[in-house]
């Protein structure tokens, strides 16, 4: 049994990270602020004996009494819509956040694994994306605020790792989905399902060729425990290379829902990745782990969730 802090644990992926590691028998430490965090991500953990909730904002000092294995920092705003209308705190918790993170796992000789993103390559010339690409990254466009604070958190994770002797975990996370994603998260996935499920025109932005690969979220969460267990320090990417194009997963998600939506065209948005595809060399080789879930059965997983939650059945 561990004791596990994860910042941003009542988001999307932090609160199924709780999940996973309640059920293995762990203690879990989940921090959040709500800034893009959900309570009712969390609403069942409540009660349970190995699970405490602290309410807290990780750009301020982090203090935990006891024991403490491993650090997972999740913490950040994870959606164009939201760290574009979030951008000093997006890059705030992604600099000030990942400091008092790296801090509070040296001071308590904690394993720390932060949670980065297949955003550090920009719009990528390199295709599919492997980990020793560096990446390409408009600093001070309206994304880079995302960006550049998760690269910046690379660089001090490593910091930490090569000056203090951190023992340190990257992983890259790429396109993820699941039930517990905000349906006004702006993110593609959602969006679309929503636009479904309401008979709404789904809005593909460009002409549709950009490219994306989704995994889901069970499998993220397997890739990244194996990942914390591992003793491997370098990034990771972590995603389904099951790559497809906007406009054909736009017509998926209207045969999936049975919809009568039609599919319509907004302007690109700047910096807008033109290709998105995971090399998981790296993952299969050092952590032998590959997605097992189908996006089409993760969708039909998912599409449960969404029609729960807009109350259409």
């Amino acid at each position: 049994m561990s004791t596990i802090l994860i910042t941003g644990g009542a988001g999307f992926i932090g609160s199924h990270l709780c999940d996973r590691f309640i059920v293995e028998g762990d203690d879990v430490i989940c921090m959040d602020n709500f800034v893009t965090g959900n309570p009712d991500n969390i609403a069942h953990l409540i009660g349970n004996p190995r699970f405490k909730f602290i309410k807290h904002d990780v750009t301020d000092f982090i203090y935990v009494e006891g024991k403490i294995d491993a650090v997972l920092h999740f913490a950040s705003p994870a959606s164009p819509i939201d760290y574009l209308k979030l951008p000093i705190q997006t890059l705030k918790v992604g600099s000030l956040g990942t400091h008092k993170a790296l801090g509070f796992a040296m001071a308590k000789g904690a394993r720390f694994l932060l949670a980065s993103t297949s955003e550090v390559y920009g719009d990528p010339l390199m295709h599919p994306q492997k980990e020793e690409y560096w990446g390409n990254v408009n600093p001070i466009g309206v994304r880079g605020v995302y960006d550049e604070a998760k690269r910046f958190g690379e660089a001090m994770t490593m910091a930490y790792h090569r000056y203090h002797g951190l023992d340190v975990r990257i992983a890259r996370i790429f396109n993820t989905f699941g039930p517990r994603m905000r349906l006004d998260d702006g993110r593609v996935l959602p969006a679309f399902m929503k636009q479904a499920i309401l008979g709404e025109d789904l809005f593909a932005f460009g002409d549709g060729t950009q490219t994306r690969s989704f995994c889901y979220v069970d499998d993220l969460v397997e890739g990244i425990v194996l990942l914390l267990r591992s003793d491997y320090t370098e990034p990771v990417n972590i995603g389904n290379p099951d790559e497809i194009t906007i406009l054909k997963f736009a017509e998926e998600i209207i045969e999936l829902t049975k919809s009568e939506s039609k599919i319509s065209f907004r302007p690109l948005p700047e910096d807008d990745p033109k290709v998105r595809q995971p090399d998981i060399s790296r993952a299969k080789e050092i952590l032998k782990w590959e997605p097992e879930i189908s996006r089409q059965a993760g969708l039909r997983k998912t599409l449960d969730y969404f029609r729960t939650k807009l109350a259409v059945h």
